[in-house]
């Protein structure tokens, strides 16, 4: 199956913003075990403010300081940094090089690597604010189709914890779940 991946982008970005709407708890646990909610919005937020710096060609160090400090409103944040990356994404030309910390990679790598943490914490965010975590199921397909594939550099990355069992015919989006290191089922 074909994915328009800078329309996951968009879907990616709906739901996040849709969980941030419904914080009531800032200080709130995630089931990212690092993170309280404040944390893991400022993470998301944070990974957007570098997308276009580094979609305009800048390396990460050029881009440094154009990264500005998060103010207080946090959803007023989150809302300017995902407008600002959407339209990065959306006016940049597919064939771009990215100059990323690791290297410099096609554009798509780094755009499907993008909406994944975004689609990810999504959840991560719905578990913590006790508000729906059923995700888009074209934009779950679409993540399980790219990350699937990298089991092993998941695993091996230290980025997520162990994948999670789960049935074989268990739901798609449980199966990515688990995964990324994280329990479908878990109650916080």
């Amino acid at each position: 199956m074909a994915f328009d991946w800078f329309e996951l982008a968009r879907i990616a970005h709906r739901e996040f913003g849709a969980r941030v709407a419904a914080i009531t708890d800032w200080s709130a646990p995630t089931p990212d075990r690092e993170w309280d909610v404040t944390h893991l919005v400022r993470h998301v937020i944070e990974e957007q403010q570098w997308v276009p710096p580094l979609l305009a060609g800048k390396t990460v160090g050029e881009a440094t300081p154009d990264i500005e400090p998060l103010h207080g409103d946090m959803r007023a944040e989150w809302q300017r940094y995902s407008d600002a990356a959407i339209r990065a994404w959306s006016s940049t030309d597919p064939q771009t090089h990215v100059h990323l910390s690791y290297g410099t990679v096609p554009l798509e790598p780094y755009l499907r690597q993008q909406i994944a943490d975004v689609t990810i914490h999504a959840w991560d965010l719905a578990k913590a604010t006790g508000s729906d975590d059923t995700l888009d199921p074209h934009l779950v397909a679409g993540v399980w189709s790219d990350l699937d594939g990298q089991r092993e550099m998941l695993s091996e990355s230290g980025l997520f914890a162990d994948p999670v069992d789960v049935p074989g015919d268990a739901p798609l989006q449980d199966r990515l779940i688990a995964l990324t290191g994280r329990d479908p089922r878990q109650r916080i």
